[in-house]
């Protein structure tokens, strides 16, 4: 479980590609102080798994069903990456719960500034729209982020200058692709409400048929 807040910016060192699986070598300082082999660290917002480390890089492993669903595929040395530790037992929780697991891509539309804010344009896959409302959380690259606007395919986020400076979304350009992962919560209600309709669906069926056959 992470809090979608960037604990700092890493850099690629090293990549090693085989068909749709990656090796991925990652410069970083501040997670390092009591990284373990086995740890899930949050990498542009996909939680991974730390099999190898020294006392400035780790390593993670990208397996294919993670290279094709995210953006990690598209990562070259020397691109920056968001990095946050599993939240700790014991630790302040932030942000909002995010699980690290990606549920599609979006797209950098447009970027303007409104006096200290960044507000950046992203195009979200259709099928993704009903979890969408404005002033809910939605976690962009790992940065745990409110939805400024929405229409139709498409939210806006804003940028503080503080989350624009301590996160690789400060950088990003229009044209560039962005992980997303939206609000378990949201997930989980719909979900829910899913299963309730289809229950009372079969319920007025059931009912019905009692009916019918005099019961």
């Amino acid at each position: 479980m992470f809090t979608g807040l960037v604990e700092e910016i890493g850099t690629i060192n090293n990549i090693h590609q085989n068909g749709q699986t990656l090796v991925i070598a990652i410069k970083a300082n501040k997670i390092l102080s009591d990284i373990q082999l086995g740890d899930s660290i949050a990498v542009n917002g996909v939680c991974l798994t730390v099999t190898n480390f020294s006392k400035n890089h780790f390593e993670v492993d990208v397996m294919p069903e993670t290279f094709n669903d995210t953006t990690l595929r598209f990562l070259k040395v020397g691109s920056k990456v968001n990095l946050e530790r599993a939240l700790a037992a014991n630790g302040r929780f932030g942000g909002h719960f995010v699980t690290g697991h990606t549920d599609g891509i979006g797209l950098i539309r447009k970027r303007s500034y409104f006096e200290n804010a960044i507000l950046i344009e992203i195009e979200i896959p259709e099928e993704f729209n009903h979890l969408v409302i404005e002033k809910g959380s939605i976690a962009i690259d790992g940065t745990s982020l409110t939805i400024f606007k929405s229409s139709q395919n498409t939210i806006t986020i804003s940028l503080i200058p503080h989350t624009a400076k301590a996160s690789i979304l400060g950088s990003k350009r229009e044209g560039e692709k962005v992980n997303l992962e939206f609000d378990m919560m949201a997930k989980y209600f719909y979900s829910f409400m899913q299963n309730k309709s289809q229950t009372t669906k079969s319920k007025g069926i059931a009912i019905e048929f009692l009916k019918e056959n005099g019961f």
